[in-house]
């Protein structure tokens, strides 16, 4: 598949579970999000992602339900063999389906939780696991130094899995790096990074470069930080408020502005939708058809927010 798209991916993330940290999901979801609704819901956005030619599915075990809202999708549609599933181990959902739940997911990166994660990923997905991330890697939970956890992962490459990790907080581009440096039986383990990138928070942008030059693939998520860079999710932050500026000279809705600026950077393999509407989607998949002036570029260059105060926003954020 080539084409504008083909360098989107379908991230299931927000609909996958009845809570998340995203902007607006009570306007988009209503309050009532039984299992039922939200599999319906994200089999129409696998179905509306496939005919605007994505071809990349990003899942996570603790991405509630996910992974089964998919497995039934492709089961249903065997002819769709050239989708290509990611998924992720490292944090469990706990949530019980309960927007209230004081708890909604737990990390956990030891050797146990992989095989335990591992086995029930399987179990859902089968044979169409080809791409499978540690979830939100540190160095904090000692993930990067685990070498009994490496071999297992090695395993895993060896049977034909691409093995990477995504990556949260400040310190993305020192992960990123520290993962790719990694190796097992003299060969690369981490070839697929995921890792947050968009306009207000843009720091690990050199390290995923060095990534793509050192032959590993970039997923860009929160592209639309967690909603912030969409016309309802506008929090009249300074760089919110630049942005949105911006979209309205180009008579673009400020998603298509966020995302254009993702697949405009040159080591990114694909850039995610977390769409959970069909319309929300359709303006993601417009984005791709976007060139940005070089004038425009550079001005949204500047509004990049300090990380460190970027991420500690994002843990702020309330799972609604």
């Amino acid at each position: 598949m080539s084409g504008p798209t083909a360098r989107l991916g379908l991230g299931l993330a927000a609909v996958g579970r009845p809570a998340y940290l995203t902007s607006g999901r009570a306007s988009d979801l209503g309050r009532l999000r039984p299992v039922a609704e939200l599999h319906h819901r994200a089999e129409q956005l696998l179905d509306a992602a496939y005919e605007a030619g994505i071809r990349y599915v990003d899942v996570a075990r603790s991405y509630g339900r996910a992974e089964e809202f998919l497995a039934s999708w492709l089961q249903a549609h065997p002819e769709h063999g050239d989708v290509v599933v990611g998924s992720k181990w490292g944090y469990r959902y706990v949530g019980d389906w309960r927007l209230d739940a004081a708890v909604h997911e737990v990390k956990d990166h030891s050797l146990d939780a992989f095989t335990a994660q591992l086995a029930e990923t399987r179990a859902v997905l089968g044979d169409h696991l080809a791409v499978y991330h540690v979830h939100s890697a540190t160095p904090e939970t000692g993930v990067l130094e685990d070498r009994a956890l490496h071999r297992a992962l090695a395993g895993l490459r060896d049977s034909g899995v691409c093995i990477g990790v995504s990556t949260s907080g400040p310190a993305q581009g020192d992960t990123v790096r520290r993962a790719l440096d990694l190796t097992v039986d003299g060969r690369p383990l981490v070839t697929s990074v995921q890792a947050t990138w968009n306009l207000l928070e843009p720091s690990a942008g050199d390290a995923l470069a060095d990534a793509v030059a050192r032959g590993a693939q970039v997923t860009v998520k929160e592209a639309v930080a967690n909603g912030r860079l969409t016309s309802g999710g506008c929090d009249g932050s300074d760089g919110v408020r630049r942005a949105a500026v911006v979209a309205a000279a180009l008579d673009v809705p400020l998603d298509q502005v966020a995302i254009a600026a993702a697949l405009a950077q040159p080591w990114a393999t694909r850039v995610l939708s977390g769409a959970v509407t069909v319309a929300q989607l359709a303006s993601n998949v417009d984005a791709a058809r976007i060139v940005l002036p070089p004038a425009v570029a550079a001005e949204l260059a500047t509004i990049a927010e300090e990380p460190t105060a970027y991420w500690a926003a994002r843990s702020r954020r309330t799972w609604t």
